[in-house]
């Protein structure tokens, strides 16, 4: 399975590259779905009178139509593609999962699992360390 890398970050709703450790790194991102109305452009978040995007805004809306729908029904829709080289085994692999946030060593993350060992590994938000045993 190939994943089709963005080629801008207007295509993203979600884009993060991290080392994991010392010989593991990940690239993770969430493309955007087209206007499930009118089928001409991808939904984003709203636009405020001064042009600028409203980063936290409760809702994405289509940019043609006007169609809004609400962050909590539109983000499970949504699938992150996933590069990444496992810090337990060191391969190189690709996977992909729902965009949700699960508990993960007590910090909440993206979860996915390594296609060569099976061990789980964790996306965290940028500033959040998972607690160690």
């Amino acid at each position: 399975m190939a994943l089709k890398e963005p080629e801008s970050m207007d295509e993203c709703v979600y884009f993060t590259r991290r080392k994991l450790d010392e010989k593991g790194s990940v690239m993770a991102w969430v493309s955007r779905k087209e206007c499930p109305k009118c089928g001409k452009a991808m939904m984003g978040k709203p636009k405020g009178e001064n042009g600028k995007i409203k980063i936290r805004s409760e809702d994405y809306e289509c940019p043609a139509c006007k169609y809004s729908v609400s962050k909590e029904e539109y983000e499970p829709t949504l699938e992150c593609s996933i590069k990444y080289t496992c810090p337990h085994c060191g391969k190189s692999g690709e996977a992909a999962v729902p965009y949700k946030r699960k508990s993960f060593m007590g910090t909440k993350a993206i979860v996915f699992e390594c296609g060569s060992c099976k061990e789980k590994i964790g996306i965290t938000k940028k500033l959040a360390d998972v607690k160690k045993k």
